[in-house]
């Protein structure tokens, strides 16, 4: 039998291997963002996406991780109902007296710091073409600093969702191996937020209220970005089951596996769907089903088994392709990276799918959980960065001007575009 110490320097290894991966995420989620948006704010989609990862890591260093915690470190707890009611973490500010030496805090302490870059991604998806790059850094700040690690310490942080499991006897309180509620469901509403708080591009909507096409600038760099979000992917839900479900470093290629087969079934799903409606597979939907599975697959992951990995990818391809439809023809959202789709509806059909068909000793009730979980994203995870970013665009306006958005990001805010060899398009061909 392997001493402790070996046990403990293979988790470590597996752990800090998938850890390292998850920038493939950042760097697919950054492509498929850009090439979904239009040519002349291209070089302005990726200098928000650099910029957003640095006050992101930043921001989480100063405060969030304090906030987020570790399973057993110092936190805030209230007394509800005759239960501890464990709400924010009480670590030190700045990573002060935080050993970075290899322990399980200090491999949260990194993960952290890319999961909540890959979050503050996700709203420059909903808003490329219009969304200034200080208002969208200030943003990122606050969801970084308060909005992220509030909900990570409740779910990973030893939280009160965490303890559903111990206090109401509801599974073993809420799962999310991987970040579908963390990471995705929250990283998507924001973008819902932003959004809304934008309104829709210029063109975007006839005088009669229909949504026209403005289609992504560059296909190629939004399938390049699905590939490399897989091996980012695969890395981010393996480091979750290690670190936080208690995984055994060997079972990793289980949760590698259904990572893979949930995006595939989405990716294949949404491409049969949309050629059965429209008579050609659309690809630009195909790539939002692929990571609305990948969203999916961070709920539960680690506790199902492979066949149940493809009916969630399935679900996850045709809940995403829906969706988007949706929002643009019946909510008026403008989402030119379809965020809020493979996002937060992949993200909450994730969590969601972890109570269904999560497997293993001590999961009785652990749909109900699932359900709180939601419940909290919905009714108060929403309206808090709605809130927030509302506040936010009464210091620093969110929207560019008119004149900026025609010109294109890239010479309005940047001075200089991505193609200057390349004619771009304007915006004659969708006015009406």
């Amino acid at each position: 039998m392997p001493s402790p110490v070996n046990l403990y320097a293979t988790m470590f290894l597996a752990c800090l291997a998938s850890i390292l991966l998850i920038p493939f995420a950042a760097v697919g989620l950054s492509l498929i963002n850009t090439g979904l948006g239009r040519s002349r704010s291209a070089a302005h989609s990726m200098m928000a996406s650099v910029c957003v990862l640095c006050v992101a890591a930043l921001a989480y260093f100063i405060c969030g991780f304090a906030w987020q915690g570790f399973p057993g470190s110092a936190a805030h707890v209230a007394t509800v109902g005759g239960k501890p009611w464990n709400w924010l973490g009480a670590g030190p500010l700045l990573l002060r007296h935080q050993p970075l030496d290899g322990s399980l805090p200090s491999l949260a302490v990194l993960l952290g710091l890319f999961s909540v870059g890959l979050a503050a991604l996700i709203p420059l998806g909903s808003g490329a073409d219009r969304w200034r790059l200080g208002a969208c850094c200030i943003s990122t700040a606050v969801l970084a600093g308060w909005t992220f690690p509030l909900f990570a310490h409740w779910v990973w942080g030893g939280g009160f969702l965490a303890q559903l499991g111990v206090n109401y006897g509801l599974g073993r309180g809420f799962i999310d191996t991987g970040g579908s509620a963390t990471i995705q469901a929250v990283g998507g509403l924001s973008a819902l937020s932003i959004a809304w708080l934008l309104g829709p591009r210029h063109g975007k909507y006839t005088r009669d209220g229909l949504p026209t096409a403005i289609p992504g600038h560059n296909g190629v760099l939004v399938m390049l970005g699905c590939l490399l979000a897989l091996v980012g992917w695969l890395g981010l839900n393996c480091a979750g089951a290690i670190l936080y479900n208690a995984v055994a470093p060997g079972n990793a290629v289980q949760v590698a596996v259904n990572t893979f087969l949930c995006a595939a079934s989405a990716a294949l799903a949404t491409a049969v769907l949309t050629n059965v409606r429209f008579g050609k597979p659309d690809a630009s939907l195909t790539a939002n089903g692929w990571v609305g599975g990948l969203a999916a697959s961070s709920g539960a992951c680690a506790f199902i088994v492979p066949a149940e990995a493809v009916v969630i990818g399935t679900i996850a391809g045709v809940l995403v392709t829906l969706s988007v439809e949706w929002f643009e023809l019946h909510m008026s959202v403008d989402d030119p990276g379809g965020s809020v789709s493979a996002h937060a509806m992949g993200g909450l059909w994730g969590v969601l799918a972890a109570g269904i068909f999560a497997n293993g000793a001590g999961m009785s009730g652990q749909w109900l959980a699932q359900l709180v979980g939601i419940a909290t994203l919905i009714g108060f995870v929403l309206p808090l960065t709605y809130g927030l970013n509302w506040l936010i665009g009464r210091v620093s306006p969110h929207r560019v001007a008119a004149e900026g958005e025609r010109q294109g990001m890239d010479l309005h805010e940047l001075g200089a575009g991505a193609y200057p060899e390349f004619v771009v398009h304007s915006d004659e061909f969708i006015e009406r």
